[in-house]
């Protein structure tokens, strides 16, 4: 009887270990920024990245035809946008101010606005054709249009290493 309840605590024990490290790797803040093909599920890339890092996508925008830079944050597992640059108005750009956002002005003569702190699920962008779509991260850039081809819809998914 003693044999049995010895095993039964080291297989209670082990299985406890299990679980501790699997909520620490879980919760580790590691995980990889994932560039799928929205329509067949494709990976085209995926990037390390901590929680807590920022990352951007950078284009022209199609009507105003002024450069856009989105920067967005991992936090809680998830992406979040959290800054908009860009350096003209016109439709399709946001025109008011949300609750908690601030507007500043570069000294380029951008102006960039603050505050969203909102989880964008799922993040996705059609690459274009007539400009290009950046990636950037850690100050590396990464054509969206070299990776997955013009007039792919690319989504952009936060998963656990």
């Amino acid at each position: 009887m003693q044999r049995k309840h010895k095993i039964g605590v080291v297989a209670a024990a082990l299985f406890l270990m299990m679980i501790a490290a699997a909520l620490l790797f879980r919760t580790s803040g590691e995980g990889y920024l994932t560039l799928r093909n929205s329509n067949t599920g494709q990976i085209y890339a995926r990037y390390s990245l901590p929680k807590d890092h920022r990352f951007s996508v950078g284009f022209v925008h199609s009507v105003n035809k002024s450069p856009v830079t989105d920067i967005y944050e991992i936090k809680n597992g998830s992406i979040y946008v959290e800054q908009t640059i860009y350096y003209g108005f016109g439709a399709g750009v946001q025109t008011e101010l949300g609750p908690g956002q601030t507007l500043t002005y570069g000294e380029d003569g951008s102006m960039i606005i603050s505050g969203f702190d909102k989880e964008i699920q799922p993040l996705s962008y059609f690459v274009g054709t007539v400009s290009d779509h950046i990636l950037t991260i850690d100050g590396k850039e990464i054509s969206l249009r070299d990776l997955c081809g013009r007039n792919s819809l690319v989504t952009f998914v936060y998963e656990p290493h």
